[in-house]
């Protein structure tokens, strides 16, 4: 497996991005200030997420996420520590990821990567979305913010 940014006139996975977000305008939104990259495997793409700077010292992972068939096979693991080592290379500071639609599993893996919960905001899936699910149909509430140093 490689990883690698997408090139600006490729056009991005936009079936993997929406299973991180149901919002494809959002989606759009992060794609045209972010840095998109993917995972690519016999030169399919089976992994993405895309990075958007914040603040001066902070950039945040957005809509991580693996094609269904590749899931247990340590991809999202591989991407979160990809986007954390580009993260420090342009010297930034501290790093972001929110749950959003993610399962329970996801979160588990984020604080596995390092990631500590800093907040939740509540109101997060009434602005941007009128339903959005988790894994095993359970409507999501609340949006889990995590955050790491990269000192």
């Amino acid at each position: 497996m490689e990883i690698r940014e997408l090139f600006k006139d490729e056009p991005p996975p936009m079936h993997l991005l929406l299973l991180a977000d149901p919002s494809r305008e959002l989606v759009e939104e992060y794609l045209g200030s972010g840095t998109c990259f993917v995972a690519e495997s016999d030169k399919r793409m089976i992994g993405v997420y895309v990075l958007l700077q914040k603040g001066p010292e902070l950039i945040e992972i957005m809509n991580i996420a693996v094609d269904e068939r590749h899931h247990g096979r340590g991809i999202g693991r591989q991407l979160i520590e990809h986007a954390k080592g580009h993260a420090r290379e342009q010297g930034y500071k501290m790093i972001e990821i929110g749950t959003g639609n993610s399962g329970i599993g996801q979160l588990a893996l984020y604080q596995k990567c390092g990631f500590r919960i800093t907040g939740v905001d509540r109101d997060f899936f009434n602005r941007n979305y009128s339903e959005a699910i988790y894994e095993n149909r359970i409507q999501c509430q609340d949006m889990i913010r995590l955050s790491q140093s990269l000192d």
